[in-house]
């Protein structure tokens, strides 16, 4: 392995430690969420959450640019990126409801795979024969920790699953608007976007006409609006103070750090959701569990680590 020039190595560290400390601050969000599937609706959450993070992501702006870089000609692009991105989002959140917060999260890392499949199609990049083992061989901790056909299958793994599909579309839409565009643009324009389609939810859902009780996913998706207490109402804006600082975290990561390098401590996410979910809820994954997490864990590494060599080489 080359070493790293001596300057880079403390850089690297730098953003590898904002990077875990984002995905940390990203993870109560999950727990927060979780905590109020059975009491609110998802879209309700996403308002308050959306409110709460603009002004927070506006001053983020301010300071990466100012708003001159909120209008550029790629704005129509990322005002459909933000479409794009809140679909993996709200999808995520109603997996939530109804698994265990460990096996969403495992489900969700299939993204990397999915990266690697959308990236032949639309970035025409070449993907080698062992990159699409890797890919191969985590579908199949994905089927494992699903378990199709016997009493523990839950439909909501393919709300997970299909977050993972829609946030790698995202991710690649980034990637493309990256070049040109500011981190802190592109997540106004989302949050933007995040509100005014949990506004189009609860006109939708908001009066309960539509509220479906018989599965945990749809009952958060449809429930009515209600009056939340101030505890809850708070959880529910902490939501998206959460986002603004963990996204600037995480931008601030990426800038620091080779992406190759700081992309796979994101999996620290792992620890944390297994952690909440033991601690709040009960949830222990299972032997089988374990090794469908280390599969797509292991599968989703080795893509990210094969990519950074093709990079390089």
């Amino acid at each position: 392995m080359t070493a790293l020039p001596a300057p880079a190595i403390p850089q690297n560290l730098r953003a590898i430690a904002l990077l875990v400390a984002g995905i940390a601050i990203f993870s109560v969000q999950d727990l927060i969420l979780k905590l109020l599937s059975g009491d609110y609706p998802l879209p309700q959450a996403m308002v308050f959450r959306s409110l709460t993070a603009a002004p927070l992501i506006a001053l983020i702006v301010q300071f990466d640019g100012g708003l001159k870089t909120l209008f550029t000609p790629a704005t129509p692009r990322m005002i459909a990126r933000g479409f794009i991105v809140f679909a993996p989002y709200t999808l995520y959140y109603l997996a939530l409801a109804a698994l265990p917060l460990a096996t969403v999260v495992a489900l969700f890392f299939a993204a990397p795979l999915f990266i690697t499949i959308l990236s032949v199609p639309i970035l025409k990049e070449k993907v080698g024969r062992a990159r699409w083992t890797a890919v191969l061989v985590g579908f199949g901790g994905v089927v494992l920790m699903a378990r199709p056909g016997t009493d523990l299958f839950d439909w909501a793994v393919f709300l997970a699953v299909a977050a993972a599909a829609t946030y790698a579309l995202a991710m690649i839409s980034a990637r493309q608007l990256g070049k040109t565009e500011t981190a802190a643009a592109m997540a106004f324009w989302g949050n933007a976007v995040f509100l005014f389609c949990a506004a189009i939810l609860s006109l939708i859902f908001g009066s309960g006409r539509f509220a479906e009780g018989g599965h945990k996913s749809l009952a958060f998706l449809t429930r009515a609006w209600v009056t939340p207490e101030p505890r809850d109402l708070l959880l529910m804006c902490l939501c998206g103070l959460i986002a603004a600082v963990a996204l600037t975290l995480l931008t601030q990561a990426y800038r620091l750090g080779e992406a190759s390098i700081v992309a796979s401590f994101e999996y620290t996410a792992m620890i944390w959701g297994v952690i909440y979910g033991w601690v709040f809820f009960g949830d222990w994954p299972t032997p089988v569990g374990w090794l469908g997490i280390s599969i797509i864990t292991g599968a989703g590494l080795f893509v990210l680590w094969r990519e950074n060599r093709a990079k390089k080489g």
